[in-house]
């Protein structure tokens, strides 16, 4: 015969369950502030009642959570692993309850968001701001990076994706394409002379961004539709756009980059698009969430914003926030794809 265990939290008394949030609130505070007197300070409680309610947790558990030292405290390795969990429960409930009150409640609270750092750092900051003003009882906390960051480890909300998305802990949503293109200095093309054909990026610099998805070969497609793609041999390898645009403009070379956000450099003249009659592939651009979460109101209104915040500026050559990508390009609002490929 089977025999099944019951977790001890779901067979305790009511009162034992709000004891036991009680101590998961008290561990989670004492974690974040990393002191019991900080945590208790932030609780209204005092310094031995959040103590008691820690030790009260690994008598339970049978394990240590904190090394304790007379100056800090430190989560122990098993303590690593719970505190996520709890900081998790503690999240969902809070925000459970802002999910039933008013639309106000709803827009309030922390809201993690990853972007792409050089996608954010020159015109997507005004809209950062724009939105924080807009909504002042949000806690926005923002992780800026061109690297591929987990969003699941990084228990971010909602993150911007660039480039085709593969991980099917997650719920794709397209916000458009992204036109991109070959550019450089008026100064370097005036030397080394303007390419005529992709072939010619041989005889060239060319500035690759590390984490690119083809490598050192340029995709393009031809005046009448064909594609083509070369091989380069880079002289500069970066992980950061926003570097490879400035070194572009300083003249080393010849770099990929986002037509929407170089605009600005080609209107000035410090750069110039290269081989203006060829097409580099667009850029799929997409709003990304965990799968194994309910999506509050204050993540929809911040991709609806974003949405729309790209829409006035014409960032996209094709947009379609209400639909997400599935297998095989079917749409489906709540499709859910495998794991990101990281792309420029």
């Amino acid at each position: 015969m089977l025999m099944y265990s019951v977790s001890p939290v779901f067979s305790h008394q009511p009162e034992a369950v709000l004891d036991k949030l009680s101590s998961l609130s008290g561990f989670v505070q004492a974690v974040k502030f990393g002191s019991f007197s900080a945590a208790a300070k932030h609780l209204g409680i005092s310094q031995p009642a959040v103590s008691q309610q820690v030790r009260a947790l690994e008598d339970e558990l049978g394990i240590r959570l904190l090394n304790r030292t007379t100056r800090q405290l430190s989560l122990t390795e098993a303590g690593e692993r719970y505190y996520a969990y709890a900081r998790d429960i503690l999240e969902r409930l809070a925000e459970a309850d802002r999910s039933v009150q008013s639309e106000e409640a709803q827009m309030s609270g922390p809201l993690s968001v990853g972007l792409p750092l050089g996608f954010a750092e020159t015109v997507l900051s005004d809209f950062l701001i724009r939105f924080k003003l807009d909504h002042p009882g949000i806690l926005l906390d923002v992780s800026l990076s061109d690297q591929f960051v987990d969003v699941i480890q990084q228990r971010l909300d909602v993150a911007i994706r660039m480039g085709d998305i593969e991980d099917d802990r997650l719920i794709v949503r397209r916000l458009g394409l992204a036109q991109r293109c070959l550019v450089a200095s008026p100064d370097y093309l005036d030397k080394r002379g303007r390419p005529a054909h992709p072939d010619d990026l041989k005889d060239h610099d060319y500035l690759l961004y590390k984490n690119i998805s083809t490598g050192t070969r340029v995709p393009f497609i031809s005046p009448v539709g064909e594609k083509l793609s070369v091989k380069i041999s880079p002289t500069m390898l970066v992980n950061n756009s926003s570097t490879l645009r400035r070194a572009a403009m300083a003249g080393l070379g010849i770099a990929l980059s986002n037509r929407w956000l170089i605009d600005p450099f080609l209107r000035t003249g410090d750069l110039e698009v290269v081989l203006p009659q060829w097409q580099y592939p667009p850029h799929p651009v997409h709003a990304v969430y965990p799968s194994n979460r309910f999506i509050p109101l204050k993540v929809r209104r911040f991709v609806d914003s974003l949405f729309s915040f790209f829409e006035k500026e014409g960032a996209f050559q094709h947009t379609g926030l209400h639909s997400a990508e599935g297998v095989g390009g079917q749409q489906n609002e709540h499709t859910l794809l495998p794991q990101p490929t990281t792309v420029a």
